[in-house]
């Protein structure tokens, strides 16, 4: 919402005092002319003038603000801990072609040891095989996620009975 200077009554300072919180960030602008060039240092001067101490400039540059790094490496270091027990999720089609290509290629190229050029022949070969090459892979990935799935329900309703047990 956006009101004209003139229709703010001069409460509205009163009320950013009683609130705590300027106008601006409860979704009201105000809309003020900008004054003559003249009338600049003046402003500046009382723009200086409202701003806290701490804030206020000293000499011609701002001391820069050092922020305490050791915080935010904190910050990252905490995470949950992953369950060791919770089954890893199935393999993509893809990643099955790509195992039983890595075979393969490790015999035609047994001096290639860098994992990069497996990786990188094996997506070159699998866009160029069709739907039908791909099929079996995809019905081997199938497989292992439908698999996948029931493990994961037993997973799961473990962790419920877990957490019932817990709570009594």
């Amino acid at each position: 919402m956006v009101l004209p200077r003139t229709r703010l009554g001069t409460g509205d300072a009163a009320l950013e005092m009683e609130v705590g919180v300027p106008l601006f960030h409860q979704g009201i602008f105000l809309l003020t002319m900008k004054p003559a060039k003249s009338k600049g240092a003046a402003r500046k001067d009382t723009k200086e003038a409202l701003k806290p101490v701490e804030d206020r400039k000293v000499g011609k540059r701002k001391a820069a603000v050092k922020v305490d790094k050791s915080s935010k490496k904190n910050a990252k270091k905490v995470k949950l801990a992953k369950d060791p027990n919770k089954p890893k999720r199935p393999p993509s089609a893809f990643f099955v072609f790509l195992e039983d290509f890595r075979k393969i290629y490790k015999q035609e190229h047994p001096n290639v040891k860098a994992v990069s050029a497996v990786g990188k022949a094996g997506g070159e070969k699998w866009k160029s095989l069709s739907n039908a090459e791909k099929a079996p892979y995809e019905a081997k990935a199938a497989k292992r996620k439908a698999e996948y799935e029931k493990v994961m329900a037993a997973y799961n309703k473990k962790q419920e009975e877990e957490d019932d047990d817990d709570e009594d």
